[in-house]
């Protein structure tokens, strides 16, 4: 049986670019690949084939994909046929492009319980930025009272969830910050899970809230452990609270 024209595959170059331009489109928009199948009415299964390249696009399945997302999918890679876009993360960790997430890019006051002093918060700096070298947002601690556990790694934006992931892994040690949505100001909060240091080598998995404000809103940053009645206290612990009291995480026990 011929197929028609419309039913055809696509050759595998153009599949491929076209792959790479949904899944911009997709960071860019932070629209899930489900709302996105429903949108072209095309199914799941098959958008998520041909995104991981186990099937080529079909010119029927591109032409309700280009419906449904208003935009072009074929033009531009017909004028040079080149790999995946530059300035694109790859898929593991969202597969964003570096326009649609320069929003995020700063640096910021980071705000947790202290360890060692339930009263009081601890207070660092962190700096989100464009990694050439990984094609993806990395991020990097500084001004750490703790300077030997000062935290780096990679950025992992969820198009389905719209959540913020801060990875670090070292040799297979995790310890991952999750954020929500920014609020109005540009503030994140989430949770941190990590390792809290004991005695010795002792190490203990810990949970607790986590606050990025942006440097630019604070003045005068303190960082640090600071301690009830010192400056900034009352400012960094009401910006700590709203983890709860503002539903951001939940944490449960027993």
């Amino acid at each position: 049986m011929t197929l028609a024209p419309a039913e055809a595959d696509l050759s595998t170059e153009l599949s491929q670019a076209i792959a790479a331009r949904v899944r911009e489109e997709l960071a860019r928009r932070r629209l899930s690949r489900q709302a996105l199948a429903d949108l072209a009415k095309i199914s799941i299964s098959t958008l998520e084939k041909a995104l991981a390249g186990r099937r080529p696009f079909t010119l029927a399945t591109t032409i309700r994909l280009e419906e449904a997302l208003g935009a072009s999918l074929r033009a531009p890679v017909r004028a040079a046929a080149a790999p995946s876009p530059t300035g694109l993360a790859p898929e593991a960790l969202g597969a964003y492009s570096r326009t649609a997430v320069a929003w995020l890019e700063g640096q910021y006051v980071t705000l947790r319980p202290s360890f060692e002093d339930p009263k009081a918060v601890y207070a660092y700096r962190t700096e989100i930025a464009w990694d050439e070298a990984s094609s993806s947002l990395a991020f990097r601690e500084a001004a750490r009272e703790d300077a030997d556990f000062t935290q780096k790694g990679a950025v992992s934006l969820s198009n389905q969830s719209g959540h913020t992931y801060l990875i670090t892994n070292e040799q297979g040690q995790f310890r991952l910050v999750v954020l929500g949505r920014p609020a109005i100001g540009g503030e994140m909060y989430g949770l941190l899970t990590t390792l809290q240091a004991g005695q010795g080598s002792h190490l203990t998995p810990a949970a607790a809230p986590i606050a990025f404000v942006p440097l630019r809103r604070v003045d005068d940053p303190r960082f640090g452990r600071i301690a009830p009645g010192t400056s900034h206290y009352d400012l960094y612990r009401a910006t700590l609270a709203r983890v709860t009291d503002k539903g951001f995480a939940r944490f449960f026990a027993g």
